[in-house]
């Protein structure tokens, strides 16, 4: 397995796409940060070199769907396309893993993490250092998604101004989720401010504890919560309630 191998080819793969386009652009730089976010977990938990060597690859690759659903729909919404199982089809069943790994020694395990990364439950998965994979490239995308949450331009992921978000309100099925330590299911989703909110209810779906600290170390709560301005009171208040609870729960996980 040469991870550096198959960066390079996944550079060459890009130039099928127009980097130049502010959501391509994103999403390559959080392939990078989710390779990043994928060895930092994996060094915090003591995975031997191949292992590491096994995230850094998975994670490379998880996304690689998102380029195609952008070049046919510009948009990351799920229902123009199953990001997950279509790179997990265009590699394994259309044979491009070869393109970027050589041997097959490991195509189960980077499939089925690919392939259910950003399922709303992980589930269906027996083997168990295949379970390992499914949860550490999810912890991990999520965990650079917090960058983009805080860097990125609120235009290119959300259409939409930090004003504009902030002035919306929380529709009462995501609000009384998130307020029982629930994920949001994406069809859920119907203001801005119920996409906002399923970005923090990411943390309730982090598989490890080390993953919980890099939660608290970078104050990710504090600061997704904070970049927007709540012009709607009701909606300022829910926030300020679910950003108690949400520190509670890393808290106490951190702290068993």
């Amino acid at each position: 397995m040469d991870y550096n191998q198959a960066r390079m080819e996944f550079e060459q793969y890009l130039n099928d796409y127009d980097r130049t386009d502010g959501k391509v652009k994103l999403k390559i730089t959080h392939t990078y940060g989710v390779v990043a976010r994928s060895g930092q977990i994996a060094e915090r938990m003591g995975l031997s070199a191949e292992d590491r060597e096994l995230a850094k690859m998975i994670a490379l690759l998880h996304d690689i769907g998102r380029f195609e659903q952008l070049k046919r729909y510009d948009s990351f919404l799920p229902e123009t396309m199953d990001h997950a199982a279509y790179g997990a089809d265009i590699l394994f069943k259309g044979g491009l893993i070869r393109r970027f790994l050589e041997e097959d020694t490991w195509d189960s395990i980077i499939e089925e993490a690919i392939r259910k990364h950003s399922d709303y439950i992980l589930s269906g998965i027996e083997d168990q250092r295949t379970l390992l994979h499914a949860r550490l490239i999810r912890d991990a995308d999520k965990l650079d998604n917090c960058r983009v949450k805080l860097e990125d331009p609120l235009e290119t992921f959300m259409n939409a101004s930090a004003q504009e978000i902030g002035e919306q309100k929380i529709t009462e099925k995501v609000r009384d989720d998130i307020l029982k330590g629930k994920s949001i299911l994406s069809s859920d989703r119907i203001t801005d401010m119920d996409f906002w909110v399923s970005y923090l209810a990411y943390f309730y779906d982090l598989n490890f504890k080390e993953s919980l600290e890099i939660v608290k170390e970078n104050n990710y709560v504090g600061k997704i919560a904070g970049r927007i301005p709540y012009s709607n009171p009701e909606t300022k208040a829910t926030m300020r309630k679910i950003s108690e609870e949400l520190e509670k729960y890393i808290d106490g996980r951190l702290n068993m």
